[in-house]
């Protein structure tokens, strides 16, 4: 009787109702379900603190994919599926649960927890899909084609993340990372199964602005777990001279890079999502794969904020320059090529900003962590006000011309 009571639910569409030229809106339980990923970001940064080593980098890594694989996905399927509907609320709880689960084996995910770490994502990736094949099967037959290819990648790299959770360090981070080129170089290859043919990116009828709204939140996200270090690592220090210089630098980095992300570019490629005529194909570039620098920046950049918070003074290390400096120039290129799909052009204002951070990598030699952070963020706050500047007035004309066309 519960199967035949599922099935007959599925039967009714689980999809969402979209109006011609509107974007779906982000639902209360979507954000309900990024709660969990503050956790795992959370553990991702503190994980590099305590194994800041070059292998504690790599492994951080290897994790961060994972961690941003599996919430990508997610957020591509609820932009398909009606939140309000029970079933899809009951399958978006079942992945809060996972990425809770893969929140707690992050520590220790290349130790004894990793069989947890490898079968729980292997089971979301799975699971989900698998979801999707039932809720478009009668509903939307060149998308459900789609996701029965998806299904078929995600097993065979679920071979190979249940496999890693079973085998050694070594050949764990190995078998991981065959899993991930998998998954990451399956919507390249557009899904292509022998004998199903290959996917197109029309298939991927998506939502631009909800797309955009979704990753704009987990920035917001990633920038947060750098506001939560700083407060709470600020809170349990003595408060010397040092140490409030490199909370107030810790800040003002924090509202550079929101002003650098949303100010402008944000707003810019949702906008021109929304009116492409292949969203599906602007979304696999510019959100699946081109916010993962951005990602992984902001990461490193929660990191620096508790170095320098805790070691303001001496000599910095090469480690910690990685960083210092590698965390702001990881999100200038991630934005740099995020925003180069909407312009013709690279913004100047970033290139000049990398450059620079690049110029700054000696004097790490000569300077203490917290005047190098400083150095940072300056060319940070440099480069928003440079981008403010330069594209208000192309924006004033936009808005003009906008106006114009809808009177």
């Amino acid at each position: 009787m519960v199967g035949a009571g599922m099935t007959g639910t599925l039967a009714r569409s689980l999809l969402r109702i979209r109006a011609p030229h509107e974007d779906s809106r982000v639902a209360f339980v979507e954000l309900f379900f990024d709660l969990v990923f503050v956790f795992a970001v959370t553990q991702l940064s503190h994980g590099l603190l305590h194994h800041y080593t070059p292998v504690g980098f790599a492994e951080t890594a290897l994790l961060l994919l994972a961690v941003w694989w599996v919430w990508i996905y997610t957020t591509w399927v609820t932009n398909w599926l009606d939140p309000q509907r029970t079933p899809v609320r009951l399958l978006v709880f079942a992945l809060m649960l996972g990425g809770l689960m893969l929140g707690v084996a992050i520590p220790d995910a290349f130790g004894e927890r990793g069989l947890l770490f490898g079968v729980t994502y292997a089971a979301m990736q799975v699971g989900r899909s698998l979801f999707m094949c039932l809720a478009l099967r009668h509903h939307n037959a060149a998308n459900h084609r789609n996701f029965l290819r998806i299904t078929i990648w995600l097993m065979v790299s679920g071979i190979f993340w249940v496999s890693g959770g079973l085998a050694g360090h070594e050949a764990r981070f190995l078998l991981w990372g065959a899993a991930l080129i998998i998954e990451y170089i399956s919507p390249l290859a557009l899904f292509w199964v022998p004998g199903m043919g290959r996917s197109t990116t029309t298939d991927w009828d998506v939502s631009g602005g909800h797309i955009a709204e979704r990753c704009g939140l987990f920035i917001i996200i990633a920038l947060g777990e750098s506001i939560l270090v700083t407060g709470a690592t600020f809170a349990e220090l003595e408060w010397t001279g040092p140490t409030i210089v490199a909370f107030v630098i810790a800040f003002v980095d924090s509202i550079a890079l929101w002003w650098i992300y949303f100010h402008i570019g944000a707003e810019s490629v949702s906008h021109y999502i929304s009116r492409s005529d292949d969203p599906g194909r602007v979304a696999r570039l510019a959100y699946t794969y081109l916010h993962l620098p951005i990602i992984a920046g902001l990461i490193l950049v929660a990191v620096s904020d508790e170095l320098i918070l805790t070691h303001p003074t001496g000599q910095t290390k090469w480690l910690e320059m990685a960083a210092l400096v590698g965390g702001p120039a990881l999100f200038l290129l991630g934005n740099i090529f995020f925003k180069r799909t909407v312009y013709s052009h690279l913004p100047l204002s970033h290139l000049i900003g990398l450059g620079v951070l690049a110029m700054v990598v000696p004097a790490c030699l000569f300077l203490p962590p917290v005047s190098l952070a400083g150095m940072s963020t300056c060319i940070l706050v440099i480069v928003a006000i440079w981008e403010h500047v330069s594209l208000r007035g192309g924006a004033a004309i936009e808005e003009r011309e906008a106006h114009a066309g809808q009177s």
